[in-house]
């Protein structure tokens, strides 16, 4: 199995693939993940990594794998059906496209503590399942590790990460482009899958190899100074959110395997640790200068 190593958020994890075949075809779609790749002794990288994924193609031994469904999440041009084997395994099966004609990509199947994992890759879609594969097992194999996987935007201004949540629609991307636009000195750290890492009770944000329709793959860490939940409205107006309700708005921006209690505790000990230490901010706004203005003065303080 040829594997390379990648570190994120501090956290190092390897990616295998059955053939050198399959390596050469794969290898160049993993641009993304260039700037988190590590080179070091393989034995001390294997000790060292939180999960390890191999990759293999699909062949009729492995095609239809047999699993109970859990529950699934269906968006705009993608499906993953969640679900276990009768050993315990999770499955996840992800399929992307026109509602109309949606294709499988690929199949995930993990061990019970996460840290092994295989991906059975379709011919079709090979990126969009290795990608996928690689956003699922990270969160799950980090949940207990005080880390977790956000959907979000983020920008930094003078070493410090601000971070705007909201469901998809409600301005992320544009908040965090009126930031880049308008607030000197302010740069784009990650456009939709920041990952956050509690560390002696302080909040640091990273970059990711996952980001969204917009390109930004930086391996980069700062503390995390504020988050914000954004909601369109007519007027622009920010108000500090108090423990609880920071804690209800951070809930559905993590990515998570909620109806797995062990993932669910090192999420909810995360989550708790952030509406606690983090300020968090609800912002109504307009999509202008001035809402960006506001929320940088507020958050900046």
């Amino acid at each position: 199995m040829l594997k390379n190593f990648y570190k994120v958020a501090g956290h190092v994890f390897s990616v295998g693939f059955e053939t050198e075949t399959l390596s050469s075809k794969m290898i160049p779609l993993m641009e993304n993940y260039k700037p988190f790749e590590i080179v070091g002794e393989a034995g001390a990288c294997d000790a060292d990594s939180v999960f390890q994924l191999n990759v293999v193609e699909e062949n009729e031994q492995r095609k239809n794998i047999s699993f109970v469904e859990e529950t699934r999440q269906e968006e705009e041009g993608q499906i993953i059906v969640c679900g276990h084997t009768v050993s315990g395994q999770s499955v996840f099966e992800f399929s992307f496209g026109a509602k109309s004609g949606l294709k499988k990509a690929g199949t995930l199947v993990c061990s019970a503590d996460y840290r092994q994992a295989e991906l059975l890759i379709e011919k079709d879609l090979r990126k969009t399942a290795l990608d996928n594969a690689l956003m699922v097992i990270f969160a799950l194999a980090t949940a207990k590790l005080d880390t977790v996987l956000f959907h979000g935007a983020v920008v930094s201004k003078n070493g410090k990460g601000y971070m705007f949540l909201g469901s998809s629609g409600t301005g992320k991307s544009t908040h965090a482009r009126l930031w880049l636009k308008h607030i000197d000195g302010t740069e784009l750290v990650n456009d939709d899958n920041p990952v956050v890492r509690v560390i002696d009770n302080i909040a640091w944000i990273y970059g990711s190899p996952w980001s969204g329709k917009t390109p930004c793959y930086k391996n980069l860490a700062m503390p995390l100074d504020a988050m914000v939940q954004l909601a369109q409205a007519p007027y622009n107006k920010i108000a500090r959110l108090g423990g609880l309700r920071a804690y209800a708005v951070l809930v559905p921006s993590i990515s998570g395997k909620r109806w797995d209690a062990s993932i669910a505790d090192g999420l909810h000990n995360t989550e708790n640790k952030l509406a606690k230490n983090v300020p968090t901010y609800y912002l109504e706004c307009l999509p202008d200068a001035a809402a960006a203005e506001l929320c940088c003065k507020t958050c900046r303080g």
